[in-house]
Order: structure tokens, then sequence, then C-alpha cells
């Protein structure tokens, strides 16, 4: 619970701190400018805002590893990711985004705090205790947060401890450890395809049987 709490202030600190040009700039998001997935975390939240009110009577059918499902590299069709992107050009201003994410986003971080660990919580036809629910959305926002500064070379990195627990979740859903000699941050990168591996890396993720598996599109 502090995880999620820590990692979601961090990326949302290093949201406001945006200047108005850097909105403009491309993301890590295949197709999507720094605006696009600023507006996307206003969806995020909402999403945490209404899981979190949206009690189960039943037992968990996933867990913090298992909410995630394995899909098919993104094509850029999603008619949802289209309407994300139709969404944000119509804020104009980016203050007003900044501040519809402070708004929704601080509201989505205090249900988190207030929320029973314990309590079971319905989300995607699937039922999890909300901790598991908040567990795998450090994932969510520390991937999202080295998306948000792909091509912002002097903004703030996601915190260590979320990219710790990131890569761990990572090769629990893979069955398979990264290499040794990979950062936690590479490791992410690469491992949900938003790097390209050297030659170098590739030798060493050859030897691990991680060729078949890569890379790990998140859904």
């Amino acid at each position: 619970m502090d995880l999620f709490s820590h990692s979601w202030t961090a990326l949302r600190t290093t949201v406001a701190a945006l200047t108005d040009q850097d909105f403009e700039r491309p993301s890590g998001c295949t197709g999507w400018l720094v605006r696009d997935l600023v507006c996307h975390l206003v969806i995020d939240a909402q999403d945490v805002l209404i899981t979190l009110v949206t009690p189960a009577d039943t037992e968990p059918t996933r867990d913090a590893v298992t909410y995630w499902d394995i899909v098919d590299t993104p094509t850029g069709d999603d008619p949802l990711d289209a309407l994300t992107v139709r969404l944000a050009a119509a804020y104009g201003d980016p203050a007003l985004l900044k501040f519809h994410l402070d708004d929704v986003g601080s509201a989505a971080g205090r249900a988190a705090e207030l929320a029973d660990p314990g309590a079971r919580v319905s989300t995607r036809d699937q039922v999890l205790t909300a901790g598991d629910y908040l567990s795998a959305y450090v994932m969510e926002w520390t991937l999202h947060h080295l998306d948000l500064i792909a091509h912002l070379p002097d903004a703030a990195e996601p915190p260590a401890e979320g990219l710790v627990a990131a890569r761990a979740m990572l090769e629990k859903i893979a069955g398979a450890a990264f290499p040794t000699s990979f950062s936690d941050k590479d490791a992410l990168l690469i491992g949900t395809g938003r790097r390209v591996p050297t030659d170098a890396e590739n030798s060493e993720l050859a030897r691990g049987e991680w060729a078949e598996r890569l890379p790990l599109v998140l859904g």
C-alpha cells in the first residue's frame, strides 16, 4: 500500500513539473505524446477510484501478478486509445490537464490510503483484494513514469523501490529472471518492448531463453 502511494505521488509530482512544451513531446507509449499519456493517467486514477468502491463477496480470482495478461503487440487501432488522444487534445491548455490529474489523482491516492488491504474488490470481471489490486498498480505507475520521461532527460525517474518491485513482478509474470547485469530500469524497458536490447544484451537474454518470451506486453 505504501509503495502504491510512493510511486503514484512521484509520478504526479513529475507531471506537475512539466512545462507546456513538454506536453507536446513524444512519450514512451508508441503513438502517444506526453499529453496523451497524462490524459491516460487521469483515466487510470478514475479506474482506481471506481474499483476501490466496487466490493465483491466472492473469493479472489487474481492476485497482484496474475492481474496482468500478456496481450498481442499493440497496433495503435484500439478505439479507447484513439479516444484518449482526442480527449487529451480537447484540454487545449496543459494547465487544465495538470489540474484534472492533480484533482482526481489526489482523490485516488487518498482512497488507496483508506482502503482495507484485505477487502475484496471487483474490476475487469475479476476479484482481487484491495492490497493486491494496488500492488499491481505499482507496475502501472512505474512503467508509465518511464514512458513519461522517455524523451525528457532532466525529469525525475521513478522511485528505486518501485523499479525493484515492478521488475520482480515482471519476472514472476514471465517465469524467469532477467540477467543480473541488467538494471531494474533496463529490465523493464527491454522486457516490455519499450527498448530494443543491444547485441550484448541479446546474448545474455539468449542464455536465459528469453528470446521466445519477449516482449511482454501487459494488458
